[in-house]
């Protein structure tokens, strides 16, 4: 391929040299410049989950109904999961510097414009220009971090990335909540402007990585991107609407799935035989790629899944608002920062699979702990599981880069990026998809159990629907109405109760069968790791 015999640093792969001769001085500017870049990815991952806490505010302020609303989130997610993967064949093309650049502008641009929405229709247009413009700025990170700076710097690097790709979804409800609590909605979306800004100037003005290859225009695949929209955008509508919407018993989720299965066999169709494919799966080959790649799915699982499953518990179980689950999860992200240090020195003296391996099994015993959860758990008692989170997040995230990306040859670390950001997000929609069918048939499995047992053959039933009746009727109610009413959302709730801990359950065993296989990845030679990354 022609992306692979332009970049003449790749010629050296067969013969290995010292990781020392290989090391090409690190400028400031490149080191200002990553770190502009990373203040730009944090900015786009937040906008995934910042307004999840708040879209009762912005469906009040746009008169929006339950259906429509859902949109603000969904428009986002399916335009940034189209670009994530096509941004590694614009960097190529037009180079990091251009690409990151009119990525972070059109994603200060569209934040604005969203906060200027008067109704739900432009809310869904500008969110989806947010997700698919910024989506541009998660994986030329990623790809900068193992190109620009050498292996004896990753234990510096991979710690930051993987901070601000697990921190910022963590704390999106917290900073959303706060916001639209202490302001208005309106500043979920224009707390980007004073920070796109000088992101836009400072990456123009300093990215200097590598230079664009404007020939490819020509050999651009469009009938791959075609089906790559058609693929991705439909498969993570199903994966959005299908929960809620009995999966193929809704004619517009089967009509998505079919489109959905018609854009993948002309993806893979151009993928496996375009002389230039909008996505190179050829990194896929490399083992641990592959087995990488399926880490970061699952992490995407545990990142997305509890992000969403603590704020649902807190407000429909516990009854507290936005702000209120914003101040209880904040734990998650403190931790996560006070971590990433400790996850940084850990990789330098612990064989990275070891370190993988225990992260996945901490994870597993903070979901464990969640399975002893009642209706009466706060922040005390959720104090303890957030803490195992946030250590779990940084100690699986340092070496899952490290050890997927790492023995890459530089020429395909782009695309690979993309793909293996991708894997991250499919895993995050694949795991809400599944946590949220458990939600609703385990509910109703749970409730109807609880039903059969809460009747008239009950002594003790009967006992408290007499005493709140007597309660009720007291205040000048109709007692036995009021207290069956009453009884019927203590079951429901003891229900929902019991369905979270199916879901964590489930989760517990994920994340150790996990576990159990992070063996299966290579140890990378450092040898090796030095010169792929040049």
């Amino acid at each position: 391929m022609s992306s692979i015999t332009t970049e003449p640093a790749d010629v050296a792969i067969s013969a290995p040299i010292p990781p020392h001769a290989a090391e090409p001085p690190i400028t400031p500017a490149r080191i200002i410049a990553f770190g502009v870049m990373v203040f730009g990815m944090f900015m786009a991952i937040l906008d995934i989950q910042i307004v999840s806490a708040s879209l009762t505010e912005i469906q009040a302020g746009l008169s929006a109904s339950n259906s429509e609303i859902a949109w603000v989130q969904t428009a986002y997610l399916i335009a940034e999961v189209i670009m994530i993967p096509l941004s590694g064949y614009l960097a190529r093309m037009l180079s990091t510097r251009v690409v990151f650049t009119v990525s972070a502008a059109g994603f200060t641009i569209s934040s604005a414009l969203a906060a200027t929405a008067t109704n739900i229709d432009q809310m869904i247009i500008y969110r989806a220009a947010q997700g698919f413009i910024g989506g541009g700025m998660i994986p030329s990170v990623f790809a900068a971090a193992f190109t620009i700076f050498p292996p004896s710097k990753r234990a510096i690097v991979s710690p930051v990335i993987g901070l601000i790709a697990t921190l910022a979804p963590t704390i999106g409800p917290t900073v959303g909540g706060y916001l639209s609590d202490a302001f208005s909605w309106h500043w979920l979306f224009l707390v980007n402007v004073p920070i796109g800004i000088p992101v836009t100037i400072f990456a123009w003005l300093l990215i200097d990585f590598d230079k664009p290859n404007l020939a490819l225009f020509h050999k651009f695949d469009w009938w791959g991107l075609l089906g790559m929209a058609l693929f991705l955008g439909s498969l993570e509508y199903v994966l959005e609407e299908g929960p809620s919407n009995d999966w193929l018993q809704d004619e517009t989720v089967r009509n998505f799935a079919i489109v959905m299965a018609v854009g993948a066999v002309l993806f893979f169709w151009r993928a496996f035989t375009s002389d230039e494919p909008i996505v190179d799966l050829k990194a896929f080959t490399d083992v641990n790629f592959a087995v990488g790649s399926l880490f970061s799915f699952t992490l995407g699982v545990g990142l997305y899944g509890l992000t969403y499953l603590y704020p649902l518990y807190l407000g429909r179980i516990r009854g507290y608002d936005s702000l209120m689950i914003g101040e209880t999860l904040a734990v998650s992200g403190a931790v996560m920062f006070l971590s990433a240090p400790l996850s940084g020195m850990l990789s330098r003296v612990l064989d990275l699979r070891v370190m993988l391996m225990g992260g996945f099994v901490i994870f597993a015993a903070g979901t464990w702990r969640m399975t002893y959860l009642t209706a009466d758990w706060d922040f005390n008692e959720l104090l303890v599981p957030q803490v195992l989170r946030g250590v779990a997040l940084m100690l699986c995230m340092v070496p899952i880069n490290n050890l997927s990306l790492g023995t890459l040859p530089r020429a395909r670390i782009k695309n690979a990026s993309g793909l293996y950001n991708l894997t991250r997000n499919l895993g995050g929609a694949f795991g809400l998809a599944i946590i949220n069918t458990m939600l609703t048939k385990r509910a109703d499995f749970h409730y109807a159990r609880l039903s059969e047992t809460v009747s008239y053959a009950n002594a003790q039933a009967v006992g408290l629907v007499d005493k709140l009746s007597r309660s009720y009727s007291s205040h000048g109610l109709d007692g036995q109405t009021a207290a069956l009413a009453q009884l019927k959302r203590m079951v429901l709730r003891q229900a929902g109760v019991m369905t979270y801990i199916d879901v964590f359950t489930m989760l517990t065993l994920l994340f150790l069968t996990l576990a159990a296989g992070a063996m299966l990845m290579r140890k990378p030679p450092p040898e090796a790791s030095g010169v792929t990354a040049h």
